[in-house]
């Protein structure tokens, strides 16, 4: 993986952020970032599978990933299409929602997910989850996971694999162009993608959004998409 340097010259990628393929806990709705990992259902297969076959009409130079198992395995089904590797990195797992995670979700956990997911659309970058991330905690790590990824590459295409409560929220501050209030009411549906012009300049990381949960590229079986959260919740799935 290239180096974290300061860059004083402008670079401009292309930067996909894909939600990896259904896994269990996206029908049980039960909260997963660490000590829930589950696997990719025999449909989240066939959606990355669908989803390998989209990239590799358009090219891919590098794919990373988030550490948790349904998006390294996803990562790996499109990257072994291109013989490339799958650069695993702690900083784009999924949000850590602390004592909400390894219990049967409730109606009263949703609810504060969402209060707390709302609060952080609002600019409240301080509030936490219980024992979990604040906003800042959590933009800090994205941000140092963009800046590793983009280093030494210019235009390129990279893909990073990983989750729809991580990548969601901190769009608010990669593409500061957003309306924060869309973003706030989207949804982010398995194997469908974000498409990014991303310059760096140095630490600095500027996007625009130029596409929105694409997910055309699924048909059949995979295209039957079940919701990331409780039909009732307005927050982002996991």
């Amino acid at each position: 993986m290239p180096e974290l340097t300061s860059e004083s010259t402008a670079t401009r990628n292309q930067l996909f952020l894909l939600r990896h393929g259904e896994n269990p806990a996206n029908l049980s709705k039960e909260f997963s970032n660490r000590q829930v990992d589950h696997p990719l259902t025999e449909k989240g297969v066939l959606q990355a599978e669908q989803t390998a076959d989209y990239f590799v009409e358009h090219g891919l130079d590098a794919v990373y990933s988030s550490p948790l198992k349904r998006a390294v395995q996803t990562a790996e089904i499109i990257a072994n299409r291109y013989n490339l590797d799958v650069t695993v990195m702690e900083a784009f797992r999924e949000i850590d929602v602390g004592s909400l995670e390894g219990r049967p979700a409730t109606p009263a956990d949703w609810a504060l997910h969402a209060q707390i997911m709302n609060a952080w659309f609002d600019g409240e970058n301080d509030a936490a989850f219980p024992d979990g991330e604040s906003y800042d905690d959590l933009w800090t790590r994205m941000r140092s996971g963009l800046l590793r990824a983009a280093a030494g590459r210019s235009d390129q295409k990279f893909l990073v694999v990983g989750h729809g409560g991580i990548m969601t929220v901190c769009l608010k501050d990669l593409c500061r162009d957003l309306d924060v209030e869309w973003l706030r009411t989207t949804h982010w549906d398995n194997c469908a993608f974000a498409e990014i012009k991303l310059e760096r300049q140095g630490d600095q990381l500027d996007g625009q959004l130029v596409t929105w949960n694409q997910h055309d590229h699924l048909h059949g079986l995979a295209a039957e998409l079940v919701p990331g959260v409780p039909q009732d919740e307005e927050s982002q799935g996991n």
